[in-house]
């Protein structure tokens, strides 16, 4: 794989590792001091900091592995990251991409079963997020990992206060 497709890769993961909830699968994409910042765009041209950063590998491992709450019962999220704009420069490199966040929610199959004549998917699907994600990577015994990792909400976003 060339550079530009490990990064992007890098990406996908991080994306899965967010729907699947998964703080080890996260912490194998970040460096050990990885920084981690969320923002609102403000309508003027600026970011808005929407939580205080979040710093350290080991840090996001436990966020995700025992405070984030599971999935809602047949409920999911998938991530999509499209217009990727790579840049690397020896050891060192950036990903600028969009993404879309979509909430799923599948029915409750009927206590009878589906009626005769159902077909397709049976629940909604609807996007929830939108945004660009933009990190920064360091090559690490030859891996790339996300040293500083950007999301920026296109949208008003609200993080529940702890």
């Amino acid at each position: 794989m060339t550079d530009r497709e490990e990064i992007i890769e890098i990406l996908a993961r991080y994306v899965r590792a967010n729907d699947h909830r998964s703080g080890s699968a996260l912490g194998e994409l970040f460096t050990e001091d990885v920084l981690i910042e969320i923002f609102q765009h403000d309508g003027k041209g600026g970011r808005k900091q929407l939580a205080p950063p979040t710093r350290g590998r080991d840090t996001i491992v436990d966020v995700y592995d025992n405070l984030m709450p599971p999935h809602e019962s047949r409920g999911w999220s998938h991530h999509v990251t499209l217009d990727h704009l790579v840049s690397v420069d020896g050891d060192r490199a950036t990903v600028n991409a969009q993404f879309i966040m979509f909430r799923v929610r599948g029915d409750q199959e009927p206590v009878g079963g589906w009626p005769k004549g159902t077909y397709g998917a049976q629940g909604t699907i609807a996007p929830e997020e939108s945004g660009y994600y933009e990190s920064d990577l360091l090559r690490e015994n030859g891996a790339w990992r996300i040293a500083h990792h950007r999301v920026i909400h296109d949208i008003p976003f609200v993080i529940p206060a702890a």
